[in-house]
């Protein structure tokens, strides 16, 4: 029996993620302890992600423990990684995907206040809505909720996938449709990171790698990277697999929401990358700039 060590921050969701993971491979027979990491993002809180620049902001101290030798694998929310890993780390699982979609909590009235921090989210209900004042919205999901239900906002959006894992889904007022309010690359995935030398770790975690969410990640990942851009650039990706065929369409909104620009692309599964690669394409080709 080997015993793992699970790097992960120390929010409520990161600690039900890491706590899951290892519920997966101790059901494998391997022991496991989880070592909370503080990122540079979980002690910026007073500042907009936006303003603040994102690549590596939740993961790059955790990363550092993994070159390091001092954990053995990594569990991130697959939409905070980066396209560029730092030399020796590979995303050795992707575990089986959560929903995906967006949610809203809350009513939207004409000229309310909603709250996100997410680019993406605020451009894509700036286009239907340009009456809603968005603000800024930081903390964890549970920070969050108390601020919409102190009536700091009318509403929030989340992550349906975040309330779900943490029992909250009866406090959700509508899911938002992924075709029409496209979800961030990676939404409701978690990504298992390790070191590439294959050693324990890798090999360990990639038995729980579920190929499927594989195959959707790989291509909206891929999309992303094709775009230049990191996790808060205004752009979403979904992809989904119908048979063996995989289906991707993507977005890339202004910041103001008063022009969006969307593809999709389509090809056999075994070439998630090439299609997802493609759709990026399309969209700078239709005049996408991020």
């Amino acid at each position: 029996m080997s015993n793992l060590v699970i790097g992960s921050r120390g929010s409520k969701l990161a600690l039900w993620q890491a706590n899951h993971i290892a519920a997966q491979l101790n059901a494998l027979g391997h022991s496991t302890r989880i070592e909370i990491i503080q990122t540079t993002g979980d002690k910026i809180t007073d500042v907009a992600l936006s303003k603040v620049g994102t690549k590596g902001l939740f993961t790059k101290e955790i990363e550092e423990a993994l070159l390091a030798g001092s954990i053995d694998l990594a569990v991130h929310s697959a939409k905070d990684m980066p396209t560029e890993l730092p030399d020796g780390l590979v995303l050795s699982a992707f575990p089986e995907r959560q929903d995906p979609r967006d949610a809203i909590i809350g009513d939207i009235p004409p000229n309310a206040i909603v709250g996100t921090s997410s680019l993406r989210r605020a451009a894509q209900l700036k286009t239907s809505r340009p009456d809603v004042d968005i603000r800024d919205l930081r903390g964890n999901v549970d920070t969050r909720l108390r601020k919409q239900a102190e009536g700091q906002y009318h509403a929030i959006l989340l992550a349906a996938a975040g309330l779900i894992r943490l029992g909250w889904q009866d406090r959700i007022s509508q899911y938002l449709d992924p075709a029409e309010f496209v979800p961030a690359v990676g939404q409701g995935a978690l990504a298992i990171e390790t070191r590439s030398d294959g050693g324990l770790g890798h090999t360990v975690v990639s038995q729980i790698d579920d190929p499927e969410t594989r195959a959707r990640l790989t291509a909206e990942r891929a999309a992303l990277k094709a775009l230049g851009g990191g996790c808060q650039v205004p752009m979403g990706a979904h992809a989904i697999l119908a048979g063996e065929t995989l289906k991707i369409h993507g977005i890339v909104i202004s910041v103001d929401g008063l022009t969006a620009i969307r593809a999709q692309a389509e090809g056999p599964a075994s070439h998630a990358e090439a299609i997802g690669d493609e759709l990026g394409q399309k969209l700078l080709q239709a005049g996408a700039r991020v």
